[in-house]
């Protein structure tokens, strides 16, 4: 029944939401604050991005090299900037970038932001810390918008993360990814063990009757 009501009350289904989101907003976390596109994941009324911004508060980040993958509105890039990270921002949506870039003259914060599907336009290999924020739902994404809620039906999105990710993982680093209790989410752990990864649960959050956890991936040792 909860799932059916997650539905329903999906941000692309019910109207309420969609009047919400048809012109930017600003959203705020420690005097950061970002402007959010309609056409942006936003994190207004969804809770991993609050999740993410309360479990990396209290991480040590100065002079750390941070990877936000597919940051949306780029708060959590722009809060980990703010806490001395040297913060490299990836997405696939431009508009999104667009805003960012404003953002973060706005925060006076520097990022590096680049327009990417994944890795495909990195070409650093090394970051002490990989914060990623997927699309779980398993439906074919049909606009920009959509790729931040939908993965793919055949979980196309992880398939890809997790055949690049390994690239990424060094020794010393730490890589988390944020999931929701209402995504497969033995689906998406056979996946990342098929490419030799494993996922650890590190913390969890019930928000609204909604369990949210946060995943460490390391290589699975030989």
């Amino acid at each position: 029944m909860r799932n059916l009501l997650k539905k329903i009350t999906h941000p692309f289904l019910k109207l309420g939401l969609k009047l919400y989101y048809s012109k930017p907003r600003n959203y705020c976390y420690e005097n950061v604050c970002v402007k959010v596109h309609p056409d942006v994941f936003p994190p207004h009324l969804t809770l991993s991005t609050k999740i993410l911004l309360d479990f990396i508060k209290p991480i040590n980040l100065s002079n750390k090299t941070f990877l936000e993958l597919g940051c949306g509105s780029g708060i959590i890039s722009l809060f980990a900037a703010k806490k001395g990270a040297q913060v490299t921002s990836i997405d696939i949506n431009i508009i999104a970038l667009d805003f960012l870039k404003e953002s973060a003259i706005k925060n006076q914060l520097e990022l590096t932001i680049i327009e990417s599907n994944l890795f495909e336009n990195l070409t650093e290999h090394s970051f002490d810390y990989v914060i990623i924020n997927p699309p779980y739902y398993p439906k074919n994404p049909k606009n920009i918008k959509e790729q931040a809620w939908f993965c793919g039906t055949n979980f196309d999105y992880f398939e890809a993360l997790f055949t690049q990710l390994p690239n990424y993982k060094i020794e010393s680093n730490s890589i988390y990814i944020i999931l929701s209790e209402d995504c497969e989410l033995d689906k998406i752990k056979a996946i990342a063990k098929k490419n030799n990864l494993s996922m650890k649960c590190v913390s969890q959050k019930s928000v609204v009757k909604e369990i949210n956890y946060i995943f460490i991936i390391d290589k699975i040792e030989s």
